[in-house]
This record gives structure tokens, C-alpha cells and sequence, in this order.
């Protein structure tokens, strides 16, 4: 991982002892760990392994998943630096689009009916899993229009697995910004909800603010905000207040009724266990902590 040291605390008399990094002695190591723990690493439903596109494309796709918002995953994996690793998963990405009937069909077969109606194509995603990328890569994703990441893995000694987002690029932005637009000039029609739509669109700059590489997704009734998962969902303004849903566990923090609320278990638009309400920029100032509790954990 670029950069970065791991050391293990040792005893006072041997001190600190550095865990070296090492990428795996095979592709299917990786690709193993990560589908044997997919939601929990990248917020992804797994589907599928090695899934055939058929004689036409004649190919294998790594791992094919549906991440908390409804869109479609594809994952593919390097062992090392591989030039070829975008191209191959935009190939795939585009054999997705062409067969969403077949995709809707294995979801339908693997998570129910219910997931299969909520499938999102207007974002599907492409994770590639690398030991490391080159800036070429990095640009390359950028140029794109598609919803790419870029994640390089390490392995630390015998049981420590890392993963590092290198890059990360949202597909239909501008779609996104139009949507904001709208729903900033219909509120003006009202004063109460101009302001709730001002005390959003703060909001908005706030968790799009947290760091690199965080993209934002519209659904139906809610934005999300993800690096690899979702670490929040902004729910459209009511009247009087604004609904924020956080990665936060409520048992780790002093729930302030009227402000933050317990909602594990709960129905809910979007995802998180915090609801945090919002109905003054006083308010948004003192859930910056949350917020960057919730980004951290993402």
C-alpha cells in the first residue's frame, strides 16, 4: 500500500515490530477473500463467480454483485499491475448494459423478487482490485463516463487484509446537478422550503467535502454518498427539517433527542443506523462530526 507502514505493538522489551506487506501468492486468493466477504469490504450484495458472457463476448466475468443502492457490480481482480484491467471491465460493463433481462434474472434468483424491481441502471459500477495501479490508469478512469474504482489491495502477515481506494469517478454527474437545479427553483416558491432546500444543498457541499474520491448517487427517495459503501443518505427536504442517515453505530454516541435518533431496525428510506435531523445550519455544523465519524468507517 503505498506509503504506508503496519506495525504490531510488541512487548516493552521487543517494541514495535513492522507487519510487511505482501500481494497474493495468486489472482484467486484475492478474488476469494473478497467474494467470501464482499458486503462487508465494498457494501456489495455477491451474486456470482466467474459468470459467463457467453460465445459472442466469450469471456468470464470475476464477480458480479448489487451494491446498497441497486446498482449493478462488476469486480475484476489483478494480482499485480495490469494495464488491461480497465479495458477488460469496461468490456464486461458493456455486456452488462446489453443483457440487464439476464442480470435481473440472477438477482431475482439470488435475492428475491423485490431486489430484482429495484435494480438502478442508470449507475452501474465497476471495481477493479489491483496490487497497484499507474497514474495512467488513475487518468484513464477519469476520461470515462462510467462509475469506476480503483482499489489496491495488500496483505499483512497471516491475517490482515487492506484496501485502498487510488480512484474513484461517478457516472451522471451532470444528470445529478440538473435534478439539484430543479429541486432548488421549485422550492422557491416557498420560504420555508427554500430554506430547507439551502440547509440541503449546504448539506450536500458538506459530505461531498469529506475527502477524495466520494461519489454521490440519486435514487428515487434519497442521495447516497459512498467511497466504496455508502456512509450516508440525504433524504429530500420536508418542510421543516432535513434527514440524514449515517454509518454510525447509535450505541457509540449520546443520542440527543430531538437531533440524533436510533433507527436500527427501523424502516427507513436509504441506509445507516443514525438518523440525524437537521433543521438549522447550527444544527449541520455540529453533525460535521458525524459525518466525518461515518465517512472514516466507510
Amino acid at each position: 500500500m503505498s506509503g504506508l507502514k503496519l506495525f504490531r505493538v510488541g512487548t516493552p522489551n521487543r517494541g514495535m515490530i513492522e507487519v510487511a506487506p505482501r500481494l497474493a501468492e495468486v489472482e484467486s486468493d484475492v478474488q476469494g477473500l473478497v467474494e467470501a466477504h464482499m458486503e462487508t469490504l465494498l457494501g456489495v450484495r455477491f451474486l456470482a463467480s466467474e459468470y459467463g458472457t457467453g460465445p459472442v463476448h466469450g469471456g468470464r466475468i470475476d464477480s458480479l454483485g448489487l451494491d446498497e443502492n441497486g446498482s449493478p457490480v462488476i469486480v475484476e481482480y489483478k494480482r499485480g499491475v495490469d494495464a488491461g484491467v480497465i479495458n477488460q471491465g469496461l468490456f464486461y460493463l458493456a455486456w452488462l448494459m446489453d443483457h440487464r433481462a439476464e442480470f435481473e434474472q440472477l438477482v431475482r434468483d439470488r435475492l428475491g423478487a423485490t431486489a430484482a424491481s429495484q435494480v438502478m441502471w442508470s449507475g452501474p459500477r465497476l471495481i477493479c482490485i489491483a496490487g497497484d495501479f499507474t497514474r495512467y490508469d488513475v487518468h484513464a478512469v477519469r476520461e470515462h463516463r462510467r462509475s469506476i474504482d480503483l482499489v489496491r489491495y495488500r496483505l499483512f502477515g497471516s491475517d490482515l487484509f487492506a484496501l485502498e481506494t487510488v480512484a474513484s469517478v461517478s457516472g451522471g454527474m451532470q444528470a445529478v446537478r440538473r435534478v439539484r437545479r430543479q429541486a432548488v427553483a421549485r422550492a422557491t416558491a416557498d420560504v420555508q422550503v427554500a430554506s430547507m432546500a439551502k440547509l440541503a444543498s449546504a448539506a450536500d457541499e458538506a459530505l461531498l467535502g469529506l475527502g477524495d474520491g466520494v461519489n454521490r448517487v440519486e435514487r428515487k427517495t434519497y442521495r447516497a454518498y459512498q467511497r466504496l459503501r455508502n456512509f450516508a443518505c440525504l433524504c429530500p427536504p420536508q418542510r421543516s427539517k432535513l434527514l440524514v442517515y449515517l454509518k454510525v453505530d447509535p450505541q457509540d454516541i449520546d443520542l440527543v433527542p430531538g437531533f440524533t435518533r436510533d433507527v436500527s431496525g427501523l424502516g427507513h428510506h436509504g441506509t445507516g443506523d443514525l438518523e440525524v435531523q437537521l433543521r438549522t445550519p447550527k444544527d449541520l455544523k455540529r453533525a460535521l462530526d458525524l459525518f466525518r465519524a461515518s465517512y472514516a468507517a466507510a
